[in-house]
């Protein structure tokens, strides 16, 4: 079953059918990236445990990376890391196991400083700490030539590999994608798994996406904080926080969509006063927020006027005290 929620992943699959790759950096249309500010967070993992990779895989001898601790990959993110170096791993675990609700579910964060100096890892998921399940990665960089260790690739080749985006704005991952795996309950993820990319096009030493090609990333980076890093990981759905439902969904309308001067909310008049509103740009800057009691009529329909708002891509967060929808319009 298709859910809709996250407008944000229905408009990068489009962009991948239109023009052959995925969504771009943060910032511009069209990017799947969320600000480590935005309120779609709701928890942040509180023990990670690291396996330390090598400084250069293809050099045993060279020994391990040492940057950062285990702790810094815990709470928000905060540009405090730590490294995995080549072929090192990071355990996460959180106080509620993540759930499969509408759109995506959970977010990776490194600490890139640009749009295009990128290292990459794989992103795994287990129900009982011991199973994994890792999500479909495609890399469609070049493999004739390497990326040296300050090389740059592109975002718009990347998919489901964590490290797409810059500091501070989180790749996110929707459990769905693993709907009907072994070992693995996708409204039960108990511990979520980073497996850093070596970024060697070497086969002896390459990493290898879900089509068979080879992850060409910065390589070697042999210096203690080699490797990806790893700031943080937050929760959009958990067990207590699930996310509405498929039906109750479908009843949530925004429009017009693309929208004048103002636009207009459809909600579930149960609803009542128990509602609250956020709208971001496409960084994630917060707009504006505000409860929506004295402005929920007996229709269901709350009348926003927009025509502060530069012309552009906004999105907007409706939340009730244990639900969420999150939706997108076009200010013409």
């Amino acid at each position: 079953m298709v859910r809709k929620l996250f407008s944000l992943m229905v408009m990068a699959l489009l962009i991948q059918k239109l023009v052959g790759q995925f969504p771009p950096p943060a910032g511009q249309e069209g990017t799947t990236a969320i600000h480590a500010d935005s309120s779609a967070f709701i928890a942040w993992a509180v023990n990670c445990q690291v396996e330390r990779g090598f400084l250069n895989i293809a050099w045993p001898d060279s020994g391990f990376v040492s940057f950062g601790s285990d702790a810094h990959a815990t709470g928000a993110p905060d540009n405090a890391v730590v490294s995995l170096g080549d072929a090192g791993t990071a355990v996460l675990t959180f106080n509620e196991p993540i759930v499969d609700g509408p759109g995506f579910d959970f977010a990776v964060f490194e600490n890139s400083f640009s749009d295009d100096y990128l290292e990459l890892a794989f992103v795994e998921v287990s129900s009982d700490g011991v199973n994994f399940v890792r999500f479909d990665a495609v890399s469609l960089t070049q493999t004739t030539l390497q990326v040296d260790a300050f090389g740059l690739i592109e975002t718009e080749k990347i998919n489901n590999l964590a490290g797409k985006y810059r500091l501070f704005y989180g790749t996110p991952f929707n459990l769905e994608e693993l709907e009907g795996m072994t070992n693995l309950d996708i409204n039960h993820v108990t511990h979520v798994r980073i497996a850093d990319v070596t970024g060697c096009i070497q086969d002896s030493f390459a990493s290898f996406d879900s089509q068979g090609n080879r992850v060409n990333d910065p390589w070697p980076t042999a210096f203690p904080s080699g490797g990806f890093d790893l700031d943080a990981i937050g929760v959009i759905h958990n067990k207590s926080h699930p996310g509405i439902s498929e039906d109750l969904f479908r009843s949530i309308e925004v429009y017009p969509n693309p929208a004048g001067s103002y636009i207009v909310l459809k909600l579930p008049p149960s609803w009542g006063s128990r509602v609250w509103i956020n709208v971001f740009d496409i960084t994630g800057k917060q707009l504006s927020s505000f409860s929506c009691a004295a402005l929920l009529s007996e229709t269901g329909k709350i009348r926003m006027d927009i025509s502060c708002l530069p012309v552009g891509l906004y999105f907007i967060s409706i939340h009730t005290g244990d639900a969420s929808f999150t939706g997108k319009f076009l200010k013409q």
